[in-house]
């Protein structure tokens, strides 16, 4: 089985992703590097937490095999639903989980951290984010995803906002949907490993502010205005506030 890990982009995403592929390592299932590396997957999950891209028909079935062949193991991605995610986990293959976030913060942060990679000469899939114009244009395809998501059947969805404040509530619900027991200290001890105030640091979880509510504090009341009318319906049903 995979566990499919979903997220939009700093929304907290790698922190969701290292949780729960910690949380499996603990029923002794596969490392999903491990996986990329014996299967020859590498140019199909990339980066540090084995993201798979777009969830096309090609790539879905490579990653299958692994599975088929008894193998459990955690990828993620950034991308919406497509039929052949949906086949897969009407089989029972795949199970799914689905993070998102005020979408004017992890706009905000997207910007921030291409422009903190620029200044060290590192750039990054962020960088070309070099304005608020390009930005909001990056984020407004995010929040069509989330919106998709939101219509998908069998998904464990998560708020950034709820795994920051309310960490011991969501952790328990997401152990709960992974079938594990949350009284087994391997479990405990990962739970307690990327609580709020430790994950930072980690790699791949890509910590770096994650302020509620920036946005306020950076943007300008026009741009704030922007961002409302572009995305205030999407935001009511996300239950943010304009």
């Amino acid at each position: 089985m995979i566990v499919l890990s979903v997220g939009m982009p700093r929304a907290g995403s790698g922190w969701h992703y290292n949780l729960i592929h910690d949380l499996m390592q603990t029923t002794g299932c596969a490392d999903a590097n491990e996986i990329r590396t014996k299967y020859h997957l590498q140019n199909i999950l990339t980066e540090v937490n084995c993201n798979i891209g777009v969830l096309s028909v090609r790539r879905l079935a490579m990653v299958t095999v692994p599975a088929l062949m008894g193998n459990t193991f955690v990828i993620k991605a950034h991308a919406g639903p497509t039929p052949a995610s949906r086949l897969l986990s009407t089989l029972g293959l795949l199970r799914l989980t689905y993070i998102y976030r005020d979408p004017r913060d992890a706009m905000l942060s997207a910007f921030e951290y291409g422009q903190r990679a620029l200044t060290k000469g590192r750039p990054n899939a962020f960088s070309h984010l070099t304005d608020f114009d390009k930005s909001l244009v990056f984020i407004t395809d995010y929040v069509r995803i989330w919106e998709k998501w939101m219509g998908e059947k069998n998904v464990l969805v998560a708020r950034y906002e709820d795994l920051l404040t309310n960490y011991d509530a969501e952790s328990a619900r997401l152990v709960d949907y992974l079938h594990l027991d949350g009284s087994q200290p391997k479990v405990r001890e990962v739970i307690e490993q990327y609580r709020p105030e430790k994950a930072e640091g980690y790699q791949g979880t890509h910590f770096f502010k994650g302020k509620i509510g920036r946005f306020r504090e950076v943007y300008s009341a026009e741009q704030q205005k922007i961002l409302s009318d572009r995305f205030g319906t999407a935001l009511a049903k996300m239950g943010y506030e304009k």
